[in-house]
């Protein structure tokens, strides 16, 4: 009889009872959000991967750019980007 151990805790059962729920827990959040397809900035289609850490890599148009450790855009990116485009309307409009 082979037991399923993993249908709850997902990826982090390999660490059974060590480390502690709560830590186990950050990890599956952080490994999930990681390794799930992520929308490409050029091409908007669902086919950004992660290459390394802050490394993202479009399997569709090629598109390498560098974004969070664990998301391709992290809040303070998305804030710098809106920013960015606040200035440059200001400039365009003078």
């Amino acid at each position: 009889m082979v037991t399923r151990r993993t249908k709850k805790v997902k990826s982090t059962g390999r660490f059974g009872v060590r480390y502690g729920a709560r830590l186990r827990k950050r990890v599956r959040e952080v490994e999930s959000t990681s390794k799930t397809q992520h929308r490409c900035p050029k091409c908007r289609m669902f086919k950004v991967r992660k290459v390394s850490v802050g490394i993202w890599n479009c399997r569709k148009c090629n598109h390498t750019f560098t974004g969070g450790a664990w998301q391709p855009l992290t809040n303070s990116g998305k804030r710098a980007i809106s920013t960015i485009r606040q200035i440059e309307e200001r400039r365009y409009d003078d």
